[in-house]
Formats: C-alpha cells, structure tokens, sequence
C-alpha cells in the first residue's frame, strides 16, 4: 500500500522502517501492519516487547491520522499493552479497530497476532486529535 492509498502524506521512515513494519491498510476504523520478529528481540531471543508495543501504537496512529482528516494530526496520549505470549520467530500482525472516533479523540483497540493468529498481545491507543 502506497502513502496516497492509504489517503495520506505520512513518510514512512524513522521508527517504522528500523523495526520493518509494513502497513497492509488504512482506514479511519481498522488499519492493519506487520513486522518480523526476527530483528526485533530482546537479550533472551523472544520478541521485544517495546517492538510490540512500537507496532501498536503505529497502526492505531495512522488510523487516527486517517480519522482527523487534512490539516489535523493524531497525536497518541495514551498506550497501554498487555503481552499474552512470547515468539522468537515469524511474522505479528497487528490490527486495529476504532473503540471510540470522536472530534478530539481517537481511541483504538489492537490486537497483535502470531502467524498462526494466536493472540501475542492486547493493546489500547488514544490519541489526541489537534489541529497542524
């Protein structure tokens, strides 16, 4: 998926591309993202929760940047993650589905998922929605 299909300008660099995350879609209510564990762990081989975390708040990010809409940004305020499982190989999906879409805030509920789409972890995003 291109920046323009996904209906925005947003550069895909920084953070996104160390961890090589892949955005798959993006929308106002559910954008969609993976990353290889592989690259991505901690001192122990399992995958790191802080790249989790990275992930969830990037899918939940840019689907609030969809829902503000041009000349706003989505900025994120609040992130909490619960990790259920650990991997040390293959590919997390993570997918986020719009809780609450409101004029100020965003909030999104992300799950990540294992290949085999057992559920690795569970995570909250809002973000804060303000003019650019």
């Amino acid at each position: 998926m291109t920046d323009t299909e996904a209906g925005m300008d947003y550069p895909y660099e920084g953070l996104i591309a160390r961890l090589g995350i892949t955005v798959e879609s993006v929308a106002p209510d559910r954008a969609v993202a993976s990353m290889e564990v592989e690259g991505n762990t901690q001192p122990y081989g399992f995958l790191h929760g802080g790249a989790s975390a990275a992930l969830a708040e990037t899918v939940g990010s840019l689907a609030a940047m969809a829902h503000a809409g041009s000349g706003q940004m989505a900025v994120g305020v609040d992130l909490n993650i619960t990790h259920h499982r650990a991997l040390t190989s293959g590919t997390i999906t993570a997918v986020a589905t719009a809780a609450h879409l409101g004029r100020t805030v965003a909030t999104y509920d992300i799950a990540i998922l294992s290949g085999d789409e057992k559920r690795i972890a569970t995570a909250r995003l809002t973000c804060y929605i303000r003019n650019t």
